[in-house]
């Protein structure tokens, strides 16, 4: 089962993702989290533990960059695995290496 934990940094939010996000409960899951978080000015999901994405999950991840641009949020991915790198370098993504004292 996917997990999604969120740590709020100042006026950076966090989103750790872990397991595998290639059902569309784990899509809504990962929505639900970023659209909770309107006060950041940054959103930045760590991608770390995140073993799998399917394409509704890689849809999301569309759909809330939009989103984040809509609400004059930076939208950024952390440190992707492997198999989920493959499927983002399709899209284009801002992606990052390291969270840099928590700051945008």
């Amino acid at each position: 089962m996917p997990s999604v934990h969120i740590e709020n940094a100042g006026e950076m939010a966090i989103i750790e993702c872990a397991g595998r996000f290639v059902r569309h409960e784990a899509a809504f899951k990962l929505r639900d989290a970023v659209t909770s978080r309107t006060d950041a000015r940054v959103v930045v999901l760590d991608l770390t533990e995140m073993h799998a994405i399917g394409g509704g999950g890689l849809g999301m991840l569309v759909l809330l960059q939009r989103w984040a641009q809509d609400h004059d949020i930076r939208f950024k991915l952390f440190n992707p695995s492997g198999p989920v790198l493959d499927k983002l370098k399709h899209v284009d993504f801002e992606i990052c290496d390291s969270i840099k004292a928590r700051a945008y």
